[in-house]
């Protein structure tokens, strides 16, 4: 061994072997860095003006007057940051404010902010749950979900993890007969007097990569059938579904106001984000039951030791919600942009997976293909994301087209003019 070889720590080995593999195999990551706003159309360091359809800007807000003017008012009214977690001095008035407007928005009892959604995904499973209790999980979840399920069976030791083939009621139905049939077992040894566990199910309602949804009302049916909590991540459909934008759970005529049962029920804990269709920020929430929100107050690490939402956040989400409650026709015409888009993508010979959602994945397989495909789209002036594996399972590389009110028909005319150049 040379000296410069016993030099070389074992850790800088084996990064750059990795970092060199993923190069050799096209399937190394350059991030694209905006020079403005994001909109839909977007200018691209290196590239130039091109149309952008890969952002979560489904209704257009991220550039919006209004929701800019609320931010930069909010800036000077109360400053850069709250610089204080929200129990010492880090609540603000406009926290408040949005809770509110998130809670009413899809019609839950009270609501609370993070400043993320992985942050709030975080808070719940480790907070509410104790040991003996069992969380079923869509194989398919995000990473959040999936990284908080985690988490709370570390941190409290005896809680059980289980997962279920994606949107597979009769797998979903097995996993419940299981863990109910498990819970007996064990409450025939319990001691007197021992409280009883709690099964919990979490899906997303939009699952990000794939494009569909949820079948909610079918998860409650069995949720009540076996007295379990149904949690459901709705980052990509809070904004985007539904007549008017609530979410996955109105498209599924759920929706109530204040937490009360729909005409298919209810869904018992929403998670979310502000980063997508509600201004594109940043900052995600929990809404659900006023209890809910008590414990993750008092008990919730992200709530009890990471710094509260920065208020020009919160003033510039609250005004994209106050935005898409008093313009519906965004919404409409995020679905008639997404169907346009669908249709036009498929007769340029693409196979696009089907979904009311405004997420549009091209199938190509292979992960190094989708890479090259994108950076070949970002030269013809289109900005659009090539996935892979670890993002999504290996053989199922896709460019995932998204969406936005913002767009027009021609911006979609020549996204597909770009399809066919490849």
């Amino acid at each position: 061994m040379t000296a410069t070889q016993a030099q070389v720590h074992p850790f800088d080995a084996r990064a750059d072997a990795l970092l060199a593999t993923l190069r050799h195999g096209g399937q190394y990551k350059h991030l694209q860095t905006l020079e403005g706003p994001m909109d839909a159309e977007v200018t691209v360091r290196g590239y130039g003006r091109c149309l952008c359809f890969c952002s979560n800007n489904y209704l257009g807000l991220a550039n919006h007057p209004e929701v800019i003017e609320a931010g930069v008012r909010a800036l000077r009214d109360y400053g850069a940051g709250t610089a204080s977690v929200r129990f010492i001095c880090g609540t603000f008035g406009p926290h408040e404010t949005l809770e509110a407007a998130i809670a009413d928005l899809v019609g839950a009892e009270a609501a609370y902010t993070f400043v993320s959604c992985w942050n709030a995904n975080e808070a719940v499973f480790p907070t509410l749950c104790e040991p003996g209790d069992t969380i079923i999980s869509d194989e398919l979840n995000h990473a959040s979900i999936i990284d908080a399920v985690r988490l709370a069976s570390v941190i409290k030791k005896g809680v059980n993890k289980t997962v279920y083939k994606h949107n597979d009621l009769s797998a979903l139905r097995h996993q419940l007969e299981t863990t109910a049939s498990q819970n007996a077992v064990n409450a025939s040894h319990a001691a007197p007097g021992a409280g009883r566990p709690v099964t919990w199910v979490v899906t997303d309602g939009v699952f990000s990569m794939e494009g569909d949804i949820a079948d909610l009302p079918a998860m409650r049916r069995l949720c009540d059938e076996y007295g379990a909590v149904l949690v459901v991540d709705d980052s990509h459909g809070t904004g985007v579904m539904g007549h008017t934008g609530r979410g996955t759970h109105e498209h599924q005529h759920m929706f109530a106001p204040h937490g009360k049962p729909g005409p298919h029920g209810r869904v018992d804990v929403f998670t979310g984000t502000l980063g997508k269709a509600l201004g594109g920020a940043a900052g995600g929430y929990v809404a659900g039951p006023r209890r809910v929100i008590e414990l993750l107050v008092q008990r919730g690490r992200p709530t009890l030791f990471s710094n509260a939402l920065p208020v020009t956040v919160a003033c510039s989400a609250a005004k994209a919600i106050e935005v898409l409650v008093r313009e519906p026709q965004r919404v409409a015409r995020l679905r008639d942009n997404t169907a346009y888009a669908r249709r036009r993508i498929r007769e340029a010979g693409f196979t696009v997976v089907e979904s009311p959602t405004a997420i549009c994945p091209i199938i190509v397989h292979d992960t190094a293909k989708a890479i090259a495909m994108s950076k070949r789209l970002l030269e013809l002036g289109v900005f659009v994301i090539g996935f892979g594996y670890p993002v999504v399972p290996e053989g199922h590389a896709r460019l995932r087209v998204q969406i936005s009110a913002a767009h027009s028909h021609d911006q979609i005319d020549r996204l597909v003019d770009a399809l066919r150049k490849l």
